[in-house]
């Protein structure tokens, strides 16, 4: 049977991967922050080595965006040289790796999805530091997986469903960007696609894993006013100078997944349809009801 590791198993992903994993019936160790530390090179390998996995799925990261802008430090020892950690590990294990990463390598200034291969130009120093991460990643292990993804929301932690939902409860009316566009990515969906990655035989190389389609934050937030049931006039467009943030966000995070097609692996459905399935299986938690899922 094979053994499956998975860091960062608190988070939003994380938590989704181990999930999926222990329902197919596979052997998986999750391991979070407080139980794996990936900027300790010593203990990354101490836990490869205990585990002895044949895959390992590294969600673990620093995904504060905005307080990265005046912490890069510890953003670089977690996206960057973590990830550099875990590809050595297991790399020397033998081991097969599926390292997540995110839109923010590319500048934003597309009018078209990015392929695999157009070149990264980070604006922000969380989109410097997973870059930094991509290319540890590929020199200590070059038969990893690079996965790149999009606009995550889940069960688990805080996202934009979340607030949204919050803000639905709290506010008359509601304010989003509509000049900033991405493809809404449910983890759940994302978590089963990794899985299926890791269980191919793709070659090696960058990914793009997102949920199919497009639209702006506006757009998601309106829909996400629908599943709540509220009406979504309720939702406001507005612009991302209006609301400036210590990071700059990308105007443009629609990834092309031309390598993913190429590979034979199954299409991701598109970003509504998984919107309304979220709600569905999740509901509770999304909305923030404390009894949960």
């Amino acid at each position: 049977m094979t053994r499956w590791l998975v860091t960062g198993a608190g988070g939003q992903l994380g938590s989704d991967l181990v999930d999926l994993l222990q329902r197919s019936g596979a052997e998986v160790v999750g391991l979070a922050r407080a139980e794996l530390d990936i900027t300790d090179a010593d203990a990354v390998l101490a836990a490869c080595e205990r585990f002895h996995p044949d895959v390992v799925i590294n969600a673990a990261a620093y995904t504060a965006v905005d307080a990265a802008e005046s912490d890069p430090a510890t953003a670089f020892a977690v996206n960057a040289e973590g990830a550099g950690h875990v590809a050595a590990a297991t790399a020397k294990l033998g081991a097969r790796l599926v390292h997540v990463s995110t839109d923010y390598v590319f500048a934003g200034d597309a009018t078209s999805p990015y392929d695999e291969e157009a070149p990264v130009a980070p604006r922000s120093v969380y989109g410097r530091s997973k870059a930094a991460g991509e290319r540890a990643v590929l020199e200590a292990h070059p038969g990893a997986y690079v996965v790149r993804t999009a606009w995550v929301y889940g069960a688990v932690g805080q996202n934009f469903v979340k607030t949204m939902a919050r803000l639905e409860r709290e506010k008359e009316t509601v304010t989003v960007v509509d000049d900033q566009r991405g493809s809404p990515t449910w983890s759940r969906d994302l978590a089963d696609a990794l899985i299926t990655l890791a269980r191919s035989d793709a070659p090696p190389g960058v990914y793009h894993c997102t949920n199919a389609g497009e639209t702006t934050w506006f757009g998601f937030a309106r829909a996400i006013f629908e599943e709540l049931g509220a009406d979504p006039t309720r939702v406001r467009p507005t612009t991302t100078a209006a609301f400036p943030r210590p990071a700059p966000r990308p105007a443009y995070s629609v990834l092309g997944h031309r390598r993913w097609q190429q590979a034979g692996l199954p299409a991701m459905r598109p970003w509504r349809d998984a919107l309304r399935a979220a709600f569905a299986f999740c509901g509770p938690a999304l909305r923030g009801d404390p009894t949960g899922a």
